[in-house]
């Protein structure tokens, strides 16, 4: 039975979704395949309910099957008709922090906009979700914390641990701090699923996911396992930057994955010594993500200074928006920002469920 589910995904794989490169098997969309003889069936996995390709990629799959002589059943299923309640069944908002590649400051801007939400009255997780760099411990001063299981109406769950009042999990609360973590993709993807299904997340107003720089199986798994309220793109000022974020960008927004974008972060968008706040010097270019927003159609959520207290605060593991100053001001700024671009976004106020493997 195995070795024939697996000649049917092999089969399905040269069915590639309309106007992308990508196959239905690469982005999961064929789920629960059972054979029996010549007949075959599974389901078939559509983000959006009103898929304008949904008729003919059922067609062709069935077209393909016939041609080496199988019958085929196939349930169309938009994502959000597969419940399964789990851990996140009470998150009302799951967003996605990315960016286009390493060092534009996605982590800190993680970190501070989840204390800047608790600090405006809401219950918050954050994931740390960057498998083969995870820097939120470090970050939330929690480096020898260890998770525990609890058991939750008889299931097992990794109870998260929290600092300043936000709900952490990284996988560096599970490898040492000095040792390098090597895995491969599918080994990353499970480590991600494991923290979203398995935490106990409880009630939670947002869930924040603190994704690996540029593209890759992770963003692909997140997509594919949650009903995302949207995503948030960090870049800095810097055209090589702006570069990767469009990418990042354009695969939130491209046909088979349809997240949206709740808009861009400009991280390092002038430096400002901290004794002379109105002075503004534009070490990287000036307001290159507000242009690339403008481009993109999409909003400019916050821009943040360069400020020493920002590095300390991230090396001490008491991040910045707890002391004060303006780049807590450009923090909490970023907050209400996001706040506003959530409650309007299209997935807002949608129930959480995961898609059944």
């Amino acid at each position: 039975m195995q070795e024939k589910s697996k000649e049917i995904r092999e089969l399905l794989a040269h069915v590639t979704y309309p106007g992308t490169s990508e196959n239905i098997i690469a982005l999961d969309m064929v789920q629960q395949v059972k054979v029996d003889g010549h007949l075959v069936s599974f389901r078939l996995i559509f983000q959006h309910a009103s898929d304008p390709f949904a008729p003919a990629l059922k067609k062709r799959c069935e077209s393909l099957l016939s041609e080496h002589g199988y019958t085929a059943v196939i349930e169309p299923l938009f994502v959000h008709d597969l419940e399964r309640p789990l851990s996140l069944e009470r998150v009302h908002h799951i967003i996605a922090i990315s960016s286009g590649k390493g060092g534009v400051g996605k982590s800190t801007v993680a970190s501070n906009l989840a204390i800047a939400l608790v600090q405006s009255g809401y219950q918050v997780g954050l994931i740390d979700a960057d498998i083969f760099g995870p820097s939120i411990p470090k970050m939330f001063d929690a480096e020898g914390a260890r998770p525990y299981m609890v058991d939750v109406d008889g299931h097992q769950r990794i109870e998260p641990v929290e600092r300043y009042g936000v709900k952490l999990l990284s996988v560096g609360f599970f490898v040492e701090p000095d040792a390098a973590t090597v895995w491969r993709g599918p080994m990353a993807s499970s480590a991600l699923k494991q923290m979203l299904e398995a935490g106990n997340w409880g009630e939670l107003d947002y869930l924040l996911i603190d994704l690996p720089p540029g593209t890759s199986d992770i963003h692909l798994t997140l997509v594919q396992s949650v009903a995302l309220t949207g995503a948030i793109v960090v870049s800095t000022p810097q055209q090589v930057a702006l570069a990767d974020a469009v990418k990042g960008i354009n695969m939130f927004r491209s046909p088979g994955i349809g997240v949206p974008v709740l808009g861009i972060v400009e991280n390092m968008a002038w430096f400002t010594p901290e004794e002379l706040p109105e002075n503004r010097y534009y070490l990287f270019g000036k307001e290159g993500a507000k242009q690339l927003a403008l481009a993109s159609n999409l909003p400019l959520l916050g821009q943040i200074p360069i400020v020493q207290g920002i590095m300390e605060g991230g090396e001490s593991g008491r991040p910045v928006l707890l002391d004060g100053g303006i780049a807590a001001t450009a923090f909490r700024e970023l907050a209400r920002q996001v706040i506003a671009a959530a409650a309007s976004s299209p997935g807002a106020g949608q129930r959480v469920k995961i898609t059944r493997k």
